[in-house]
């Protein structure tokens, strides 16, 4: 189609026309509304970059007490595991209040229930030992 009938078409449907190969012989052109073009281009690349940041793995906190219900522990482990399942790694923190501190074996027999709870419906990873930091004993949690 020559260039002129092509310019005809697109002032006729009140769109533009927009060359994509110039070097073809004849040149390639495509008539589109160019500003809808943009908007979709620009919405495409926002949803992309929404994508890449979702895939990128946050690094969730979970507070726990020696002192904590068996029902209690249940829902805190319940939602480890969706932060788990949505591809999050989770750091369990076990706290220490008062008189506690004499008793850390205590902390680490609750850091050991929780992992065990935790991998009997779920693959996990313990990344690294427990570790003391002030009154805390923190581990982190990642799925396999």
């Amino acid at each position: 189609m020559s260039s002129r009938d092509a310019q005809a078409i697109a002032r006729e449907q009140g769109v533009d026309l927009v060359e994509i190969a110039g070097q073809a012989d004849p040149p390639v052109v495509k008539v589109i509304d160019w500003g809808k073009y943009q908007y979709q281009k620009m919405k495409e690349e926002a949803k992309n970059r929404k994508k890449a940041r979702e895939k990128q793995s946050e690094l969730k906190t979970m507070k726990v007490g020696l002192k904590i219900s068996d029902n209690d522990l249940n829902i805190k482990v319940r939602k480890i595991r969706s932060f788990l399942e949505d591809g999050d790694r989770v750091k369990v923190m076990v706290i220490f209040r008062g008189r506690e501190m004499a008793h850390k074996e205590l902390g680490q027999e609750m850091v050991d229930k929780i992992v065990n709870r935790i991998s009997e419906e779920t693959e996990i990873v313990v990344e690294g030992k427990p570790q003391f930091a002030g009154r805390n004993l923190s581990i982190s949690i990642r799925r396999k």
